[in-house]
């Protein structure tokens, strides 16, 4: 397989799509299908879900939260049309402003690829609908721990430069200890994982941090690229 100089990886949630308003919506949408208890719960099986797989699974939620309903009632019924409103979900209102713009204008500097943690049934349909597959080419890769799967991402997209665009610090560092100086980090600071203090401070810094992901459609991304590089020979050179 040929390789590129640089590949643009790219996350979904909260960085090219605005998870957080999507989750709002289901909020709503849960408290006045099934009342405010029935909606906690869902909550409550949603967020234990997540700290169990490391990713946001509203379908798996719902799988669990159907046990707690009783079986042939009216809220079992209208419990199964929960996964049409969350597959039909207009996923194209809820992307960031100039997101599409910004895939077009990386991949005037190498080839966009999007990298994504999620189930296997939402998560590609979030990106379909969304025309983030058809922006990127149908590059995308999805898995339950993006940051343990490099070397998939390398056979599949082999660089000699990579570039990751994520709104977790958590993932951003661990992706950088493996790749190191092959890697540039980019932290947007959309969605809570990235503006709440208490995750941020405990995290290393980015490569480079801006405030939307707007943003990287005015910057020349080499150049960025070159800072990163030339930072890095500089600190090797005083040690």
């Amino acid at each position: 397989m040929l390789t590129v100089d640089v590949v643009f990886l790219l996350d979904v949630d909260n960085t090219l799509l605005d998870g957080d308003r999507i989750v709002e919506v289901l909020r709503v949408h849960l408290k006045s299908e099934f009342g405010i208890s029935s909606a906690q719960r869902y909550w409550t099986i949603f967020d234990v879900l997540r700290e169990e797989l490391g990713y946001v699974d509203y379908l798996g939620a719902l799988r669990r939260y159907r046990v707690d309903v009783e079986q042939g009632s009216a809220d079992e019924q209208r419990l199964l049309m929960m996964s049409s409103f969350l597959l039909d979900y207009p996923f194209a209102d809820r992307l960031y402003a100039r997101a599409l713009e910004v895939i077009a204008h990386l991949d005037r500097f190498g080839k966009t690829v999007i990298l994504t943690d999620g189930d296997v049934v939402l998560q590609p349909r979030k990106m379909q609908r969304s025309g983030l597959l058809d922006a990127v080419d149908g590059r995308a890769l999805v898995y339950v721990h993006k940051e343990k799967m490099l070397d998939a991402v390398q056979r599949h997209y082999p660089a000699r430069h990579y570039v990751m665009v994520d709104d977790k610090l958590r993932i951003l560092a661990a992706m950088k200890a493996i790749l190191q100086d092959r890697l540039t980090t980019i932290f947007p600071r959309q969605g809570h994982y990235a503006l709440d203090p208490k995750i941020v401070v405990v995290q290393p810094a980015a490569d480079f941090t801006i405030e939307h992901i707007g943003e990287l459609a005015e910057l020349d991304p080499t150049s960025l690229i070159k800072q990163q590089v030339d930072k890095a020979c500089m600190y090797q050179e005083r040690t």
